[in-house]
């Protein structure tokens, strides 16, 4: 590269990390079913305030609600995003960073954001593979580990309908041959559909769950832009939940206008399918709330024309007034820029009854925001299969005196004895979070 030319890069990177604004609000006003919503504060250059990744020191660990205790149940991992449990308990992990997009790098501003969030712990290689974890013995530590799966694109969701195993990678679903007990699977893969990669997959984790009765299949499919910067075109099937008929393989879009939509599950009491979705960026500290919300079959909720609701984005051009007019309002707030990722229900927790209704919580943590807000697992109360009150913290502690995260949560799941599984994908580890004894 030309000696200018760095230069300037070198510049530009430091003009991005230093331009931008600070938030006015707490999170929590950001937080519940009618976040505050202040006007946008679009500045030249995005608010960039990345945690940088240093991992746990030794001896080091989050901090668990009262009448909670978290211990590591794997370590050494690398780079662990999305859990899944199996009906003999076993825990598989997808070990797994963003697939080669090189479209998403392009000019100035995409080089800088990438040299950003290489210091947020976002920029090693992906180990494309699924291990799989077993703790015989039930004593809260994995004392097995094997390769599962390897050799695949950046996989994320799992889930399991007979004797089918399903893995969302970054551009396709694909099904395994699974047999109760097995430590390792070395069937070959067979495709089940097609979904939006390519060199340009700027949201590139997609999830995967079962209906109930197993006969269909909802996947989660981030978009490739911000608010739709690299035009329409590029977002064809994105910013939406899939459905697939397992039977057929047929896939129609169940839900649309999600942003980033990434842990899904199925709400005890009413049965309707929630989402976690990260909204849109780069108009303040304080826009917009990530949110988590019930997902109506054939519904729309607004990206990128419109956010939370019908609260017009006048940076998308051309906009769609009429499909704005029909933008349902997500159900509750979980803070501005938190990047929820992960999401499940209570159901069969053995963690202090203030916990047992409700959904669990990973918040990535923000880069778009001062100060920072996520880096947290959260727990939002439910009554009558809706959110009731104030989310209560469940692991907090992730980042140091310095502001530096030592460790940052994502997926969140149940283990079969009812503690919480936590993965920290820079802290290389799987936290579990269980009742004190």
């Amino acid at each position: 590269m030309h000696k200018t030319r760095l230069a300037l890069l070198v510049m530009a990177a430091g003009a991005l990390a230093a331009c931008g604004e600070s938030s006015t609000l707490q999170v929590s006003d950001g937080t519940g079913p009618s976040p505050k919503l202040p006007d946008p504060n679009k500045t030249l250059m995005p608010t960039v305030n990345i945690a940088p990744a240093v991992g746990w020191p030794d001896g080091v660990k989050p901090t668990a609600a009262p009448g909670t205790q978290v211990t590591a149940f794997a370590e050494g991992l690398d780079h662990p995003r999305w859990l899944y449990v199996l009906p003999n308990g076993d825990v598989l992990v997808a070990e797994t960073n963003a697939p080669p997009k090189p479209d998403d790098a392009q000019g100035i501003r995409g080089w800088v954001m990438e040299k950003v969030m290489g210091r947020a712990g976002a920029g090693v290689p992906s180990p494309n593979r699924i291990t799989l974890l077993r703790d015989a013995d039930h004593d809260g530590v994995a004392e097995t580990r094997t390769v599962f799966l390897e050799n695949l694109n950046s996989p994320f969701g799992m889930t399991l309908v007979g004797n089918d195993l399903y893995v969302a990678d970054s551009d396709k679903l694909l099904r395994f041959p699974y047999q109760t007990g097995e430590t390792s699977i070395t069937a070959s893969q067979t495709k089940v559909i097609d979904l939006p990669g390519g060199p340009l997959n700027h949201h590139w984790t997609k999830n995967v769950i079962a209906s109930k009765d197993g006969s269909k299949l909802y996947v989660s499919v981030g978009s490739n832009s911000n608010v739709g910067e690299n035009g329409m075109d590029a977002e064809q099937g994105r910013a939406a939940i899939w459905e697939v008929d397992r039977a057929s393989g047929k896939q129609r879009i169940f839900a649309s206008g999600l942003r980033n939509p990434n842990g899904m599950d199925w709400e005890p009491q009413s049965g309707k399918l929630w989402t976690a979705v990260n909204e849109r960026d780069e108009i303040g500290s304080d826009l917009v709330p990530d949110y988590i919300t019930s997902v109506k079959d054939g519904g729309f909720y607004g990206w990128p024309f419109s956010y939370y609701g019908q609260h017009v984005d006048v940076r998308v051009k051309p906009q769609d007034l009429e499909l704005v007019a029909k933008a349902i309002v997500p159900d509750y707030a979980v803070g501005p820029h938190t990047a929820s990722l992960g999401l499940t229900f209570a159901e069969g927790t053995t963690l202090p009854a203030q916990f047992s209704n409700g959904a669990f919580i990973g918040q990535h943590g923000s880069w778009n925001r001062k100060p920072h807000s996520g880096y947290k697992v959260i727990f939002v109360p439910f009554e009558g299969g809706m959110p009731k009150g104030q989310p209560v913290d469940v692991l907090t502690g992730f980042l140091n005196s310095d502001e530096k995260a030592m460790g940052r949560p994502v997926g969140v799941v149940i283990d079969r004895q009812g503690a919480l599984l936590v993965a920290d994908d820079v802290g290389n580890k799987v936290w579990r979070v269980s009742a004190t004894q």
